[in-house]
């Protein structure tokens, strides 16, 4: 049987302007088209899981107001359980204003809002409801406070589940929160800061990689070069299809979803690792955080090409 996926982390409203180059600081530039998606990693993530098919929860919180609205329903239409997604009364959905270039590159500031409001008791409360076990998964983001990030990490571990930390950002992580996770996805420039955190190692290493988890793995994504599986007992390279990119932005949630959905499903770290590298390549085909996610059909037919 297969387990199940949690998801404690994000949700936001995703804002989003195209445009020909990145505008530097101070510069304006125009001529670009605005489209309104739904985001935040959490919430990204928990799609990208139960469209590959896993019974998937999430865990978090968003504003009393018509964004959070909208992102609960649209949760909600993609099969996540969306019991444990508080609505604050006090506090706005989360909202990422997000530039786009024509390459596909983007640039990202984020309003946290009703985010930043979870509490590590308001994680106790709804895990004492789900129940994780062993068998399911823990997948944790930190666009949420450290404190309740690192509370979800320790009961999925106390619990029996799999733990998987994505630590983005990574400004705040400490050594007690990579500790408490068996698998850590950060990206390239994330990594590097973990290994700073870690003791100030230069270079990013298998050795110094493995360190990152405590006895589990690692595994760091690369863009359009795939991505580097670390464990223990070595180091594999995971490379990406070749895809035209139309928009990167949501290619590590995806990454993430999928590594969680074939963990829980009983697939090795090795080959869930393989499947999510390809079920990111597949999603960055679209605009929009979500819009390109695959389903399982998707992604098993891009597995056999």
């Amino acid at each position: 049987m297969s387990g199940r996926v949690i998801v404690v982390g994000s949700v936001n409203v995703d804002l989003v302007a195209t445009v020909e180059r990145l505008p530097a600081p101070g510069e304006t530039v125009i001529g670009g088209r605005f489209a309104q998606h739904h985001g935040g990693k959490g919430g990204n993530q928990a799609v990208a899981a139960a469209r590959l098919g896993a019974p998937t929860s999430f865990v978090g919180a968003v504003g009393a107001d018509v964004f959070g609205e909208q992102a609960r329903s649209a949760l909600e239409a993609e099969g996540v359980d969306v019991t444990e997604l508080q609505t604050l009364a006090d506090q706005a959905t989360g909202i990422a204003l997000i530039f786009v270039d024509a390459a596909g590159e983007n640039s990202i500031a984020v309003a946290g809002g009703a985010n930043a409001a979870l509490t590590p008791a308001d994680v106790d409360a709804a895990f004492e409801r789900l129940r994780p076990t062993r068998g399911d998964v823990v997948l944790v983001g930190h666009e949420i406070p450290t404190a309740t990030a690192t509370e979800a990490l320790r009961l999925g571990r106390l619990r029996g589940a799999t733990t998987i930390f994505n630590p983005a950002p990574a400004m705040g992580v400490t050594t007690a929160m990579l500790a408490l996770a068996d698998i850590v996805t950060p990206n390239e420039v994330e990594a590097t800061e973990l290994l700073a955190v870690e003791g100030g190692r230069d270079g990013m290493s298998p050795a110094a990689l493995a360190g990152l988890a405590g006895g589990g793995h690692v595994l760091v994504s690369l863009g359009d070069r795939g991505a580097q599986l670390v464990g223990k007992d070595g180091s594999w390279p995971i490379a990406a299809l070749q895809v035209v990119v139309v928009d990167a932005v949501g290619a590590g949630d995806t990454l993430n979803g999928a590594l969680a959905a074939g963990v829980a499903a009983g697939t090795s770290v090795t080959e869930a690792a393989r499947r999510a590298v390809v079920a990111a390549s597949l999603a960055v085909t679209r605009a929009g955080a979500r819009e390109g996610m695959p389903t399982g059909q998707d992604l098993e037919a891009a597995l056999v090409r």
